[in-house]
């Protein structure tokens, strides 16, 4: 009988995987008919006009009705047939829009003084997008005391149409007073995470966003913020929390892969699995796999939960024991007899376990720190920023400690450059000492300066100025790469209307530009912010990463931008990385700091959206690791431009060097 029970457990995961949670079994699904697409698609069209009407509101109110056009937008976007249920999503849609684009118009919100659940809104700094959240805010909440906030990360769920109506009906209960607020002593916050993503790249962001906003609208206390989630939820609680420790005070995960290589092997049918990847791809599996930051539970407490029969389990066994490689001991509540489910016993003792470091509070001045990293993305524990590598996706750690008017770093390795920030320490050190240097720091350091830069220059650490001033060159926090890291803060893709050089290579640009686009709507939920190489304007230019498609020819921007860039690209051919190719049918796609942003950091990047496709978006989300790293040659044939314009040979890709250079 036991492998009866093994492949029950594997059947409740492919259900997780699947996420069979669309319709349910029997229902019956079928398009709309024509009386009922017209209705739809007019209150569709009354919607966007009441929504037009608020103009003069704040946007972010505004969000809070634009959330239901948004919803059903999508849903008769991609959506061809309709359960019952559904139809009834679609026209609660309509209603729920209304109503609060009147009360908007009135001066009115009601759900800002809502106990219980409700669903909100906000915009985007990304795209420009409006993003649904769902909070649950518990009866005893009073605007006069700073409250606990947990963030909570939903599981798998297929990408369609529906997604944001399906998620938005479980918080949604109207904007009146609830019958029934839940009795509990923090807030409950739900994002959405643009879906599918495992809380990756934009998903990533809207977390993050989602956080900022309802931190804009409630009392909430920054020392007592939670991060937990189940299945794709735990996942995303152990990349987030362990790349962030400093921003959570404990973190639970119940049931989440920690890699990639090892959980694509878990034995499900649906599973792709990953084998050996090209070097560059490995590197940036680096950037992804919260296993790599197993050291980093030293800062932030995780109370992780895992069902003894899951078809997952070994995903907490491997965190485990990098755990233990890194002297740290890793707590997993283990609930007999389960698989791939929430278990209440166990859940309640998680909470438990959780409510003790919530009601300590985050401690944002400890004494002894211990980080690591392997990108400059995630570069910050509490008084300590690591702000220059010798090489990224190579283990870099630091460890320091402050005692009294001392600080003292006592490991370093693969950093170059890091910063005290002296503004989150209770008094300004006096002294830094690294290993046998010691530093004496500027007396006109003071508790208002943000912090102090350190260098490593010939093999000695010198004093480089007090951060915001010291000048940063290369690769820094923000501006590290890889290509998909562009779109996780706001940017604007370029579409050049000019002569091309080269018809072929201008044939793909402008079909890469339209699957992005395509992508991105469907499965990141926004319109993709696009304007001709004409209309780019220079608040553009200090404001927004450029993504610029086409040639020198036919993109003004790429003209202006490629003498600053480590290659040559001429009518005839492209040179880059020691290599010669012909510009008829190549054409480079790579980021690069945008050298038109008059020192802001922002990037520029040339003919490439997101390096993974949508074969990997519609598949897994596992599957969403870094394809091209900083760059890539790409080859067109000419002869497959009008049948398959998109067709792309990729011949070399890789990663820039620290100083955004190419190594001889």
């Amino acid at each position: 009988m036991k492998w009866r029970s093994r492949w029950l457990d594997i059947f409740v995961a492919i259900a997780f995987s699947l996420c069979l949670n669309s319709v349910s079994l029997g229902q019956v699904r079928q398009p709309l008919s024509s009386e009922q697409r017209n209705t739809f698609d007019a209150g569709l069209r009354t919607l966007q006009q009441s929504l037009d009407e608020l103009h003069d509101r704040t946007p972010g109110d505004v969000a809070d009705a634009a959330i239901y056009h948004k919803g059903l937008a999508w849903a008769l976007r991609y959506n061809e047939e309709f359960s019952t249920k559904e139809v009834a999503l679609l026209k609660e849609a309509v209603t729920r829009g209304r109503q609060r684009a009147d009360a908007l118009a009135a001066g009115k919100t009601p759900w800002s003084m809502r106990k219980g659940k409700l669903v909100l809104g906000y915009v985007s700094r990304v795209d420009g997008s409006v993003q649904p959240y769902g909070l649950i805010v518990p009866k005893d909440y009073d605007p006069a005391r700073a409250t606990r906030l947990d963030v909570v990360l939903h599981g798998s769920t297929r990408p369609d149409g529906l997604n944001e109506l399906r998620f938005m009906s479980r918080f949604d209960e109207g904007d009146g007073e609830s019958l029934s607020p839940p009795d509990q002593s923090f807030i409950e916050l739900h994002p959405l995470g643009r879906v599918e993503n495992c809380y990756r790249w934009a998903g990533e962001t809207d977390v993050f966003e989602a956080i900022s906003d309802v931190s804009r609208r409630y009392n909430i206390d920054g020392r007592r913020i939670v991060l937990r989630g189940m299945s794709m939820g735990a996942s995303g609680t152990w990349h987030l929390g362990l790349k962030h420790p400093d921003r959570f005070v404990a973190l639970g995960p119940y049931c989440g892969y920690v890699d990639t290589h090892r959980f694509s092997e878990t034995p499900l049918p649906n599973f792709v699995r990953v084998g050996p990847l090209p070097e560059h791809q490995e590197l940036g599996l680096h950037m992804l796999d919260s296993i790599d930051y197993a050291a980093n539970a030293g800062v932030v407490p995780a109370i992780a939960c895992m069902g003894e029969k899951d078809v997952f389990f070994q995903a907490h066994v491997l965190m485990g024991e990098a755990m233990k490689r890194e002297g740290l001991a890793m707590v997993n509540l283990i609930s007999p007899g389960t698989g791939h489910v929430i278990d209440p016993k166990t859940h309640a003792e998680q909470l438990q376990r959780i409510g003790a470091y919530a009601a300590k509070g985050l401690d944002r001045q400890p004494h002894d720190l211990r980080f690591v990293t392997w990108t400059l993305k995630y570069n910050r524990c509490h008084w300590l920023q690591v702000l220059g590598l010798e090489r990224h996706y190579v283990r870099a750690e630091i460890s320091a400690h402050r005692r009294d008017d001392v600080v003292e770093v006592t490991d370093l390795k693969n950093i170059t450059r890091f910063a005290i920030l002296t503004a989150n320490l209770p008094t300004v050190p006096k002294v830094l000492r690294i290993g046998a240097t010691e530093l004496e720091l500027p007396p006109s350091l003071t508790s208002t300066s943000q912090g102090i830069v350190v260098v490593r220059q010939r093999n000695t650490w010198k004093l480089a100025g007090e951060l915001g001033r010291a000048s940063l060159r290369g690769k820094r926090p923000g501006l590290q790469g890889p290509i998909d890291d562009a779109f996780t803060s706001p940017f604007l893709c370029v579409r050049g209307t000019g002569q091309p050089w080269n018809p072929t290579v201008q044939t793909y640009a402008e079909a890469s530009l339209k699957r992005f686009s395509d992508e991105w709507h469907h499965y990141f939920r926004g319109e993709l912010p696009i304007k001709d190489d004409t209309a780019v304007t220079s608040e553009d230019i200090k404001t927004r990463n450029l993504i610029l498609f086409g040639d020198p020819g036919s993109n003004r921007w790429i003209a202006k931008v490629l003498p600053h860039l480590p290659l040559t690209w001429t009518r005839t051919e492209l040179r880059f990385d020691g290599q010669t190719y012909s510009a008829r049918n190549h054409l480079p796609a790579l980021i690069a700091p945008n050298p038109l942003a008059g020192g802001r950091d922002h990037y520029v990047v040339l003919n490439s959206g997101h390096t993974f496709r949508e074969k990997e978006l519609a598949k897994l989300n596992y599957l969403l690791f870094p394809r091209w790293g900083d760059w890539a040659v790409l080859q067109i044939e000419p002869s497959d431009a009008r049948s398959n314009p998109l067709g792309e040979n990729v011949l070399h890709a890789d990663y820039f060097n620290e100083q955004w250079g190419i190594d001889e």
